[in-house]
This record gives C-alpha cells, sequence and structure tokens, in this order.
C-alpha cells in the first residue's frame, strides 16, 4: 500500500492455552455464610476426629478402632475435596447442578457411614479418655454432615414450591410469532 502498512490486521486473538486452576483465586460466592461455616466445621471436626482417634495406642477390639479409623480419614479427605470444588473453578467447570449432587451424595452417606462408625466404635471402645473424645467427636462431625443433608432437601423442596407446574406440553410450546414476515 502507500503508507507501507498492512492490507489486512489479525482479526482473532489467539486462543489460551488450558490452564490449570489457579490456587491463588479461591472464592466463597457458591456457599452461602452458613454453608461455608457448616462444610468449614465439617472438616474440623473430622480432622480433630482423626488425630484422636490416632492417639488411641492399646484396644481390646480393634475393628471397631479400624472402621472409625477408616471413616474419618475418608470423611476428612471428602470434605477438602468438596471445599476445593466449591471454592476454586473447578465448580464453573463441573456445573452446579453436578456439584450440588455430588455434595448431596458425600454429605448423605459420610454423615450415615460416620454415625454408624461412632456407634460401632462407642460399642467396642475401652472407654478410655481419649477413645471418649473421638467417638464425642464423631457424633459432632456426623451431626455436622446430617444436619447439612437435612439443609440440602430443604432447599430442594423450596426450590421444587417454587417453580410452577407447567400445563402445557413442552415439546410443542405455542407460537408467538409468525413464521414469515411477509405483507400480503
Amino acid at each position: 500500500m502507500e503508507n507501507g502498512g498492512q492490507v489486512y490486521e489479525e482479526t482473532t486473538v489467539p486462543a489460551e492455552e488450558g490452564k490449570a486452576p489457579c490456587w491463588g483465586h479461591l472464592t466463597t460466592r457458591h456457599l452461602g455464610k452458613w454453608r461455608l461455616c457448616l462444610k468449614i466445621s465439617q472438616l474440623v471436626l473430622s480432622f480433630i476426629t482423626f488425630v484422636l482417634e490416632e492417639i488411641v495406642t492399646k484396644c481390646s477390639s480393634c475393628v471397631g478402632l479400624y472402621i472409625f479409623e477408616f471413616v474419618s480419614c475418608s470423611a476428612f479427605l471428602l470434605s477438602i475435596l468438596i471445599l476445593v470444588v466449591f471454592c476454586t473453578s473447578f465448580y464453573e467447570k463441573a456445573g452446579e447442578k453436578k456439584v450440588a449432587q455430588l455434595d448431596f451424595m458425600v454429605v448423605i452417606s459420610v454423615g450415615s457411614v460416620f454415625l454408624l462408625a461412632s456407634i460401632i466404635f462407642s460399642a467396642t471402645s475401652d472407654k478410655t479418655p481419649i477413645e471418649n473424645a473421638a467417638v464425642a467427636f464423631g457424633y459432632f462431625a456426623s451431626i455436622a454432615f446430617l444436619v447439612d443433608a437435612v439443609l440440602m432437601i430443604k432447599k430442594r423442596r423450596v426450590k421444587k414450591e417454587r417453580q410452577p407446574e407447567s400445563t402445557t406440553n413442552p415439546s410443542n410450546p405455542p407460537e408467538n410469532q409468525p413464521l414469515n414476515n411477509q405483507q400480503t
């Protein structure tokens, strides 16, 4: 051209390469204040339970202790996983519905199994102060998980009640616009 400039300029921006999730950008916007407190309490209570159970040095019937150990460790790790999903970009990648389903399944199963493991351990323990403390924190953690499950069930019911039932056939919605805009 006359000025020696380019005739054509690039019209697209190069695509960004796939990035790993940025751990520096944590957010709590997907959890409300109460749910965040509940999730953190689940994490802390299951961790304390796991640590107390690990301090136990002797047991006459160790089956209950081993079950309790497995469940408390699993609850702690799953609590970390759920918090990571809610507080990072994994939430957007997975989608709100899938994360809610995963969260509900984890919370209801961990709460139920933790309660069962706490009952088994309290029945088979030697009743030492450390074991009693571990059992107590196991019950507290179970309650935290089960309260979260109840809150999620209530939220789902409220959400379903707010949605109006459709009497029309969704596969054949009524037409609002004419097919063509030609004037005759």
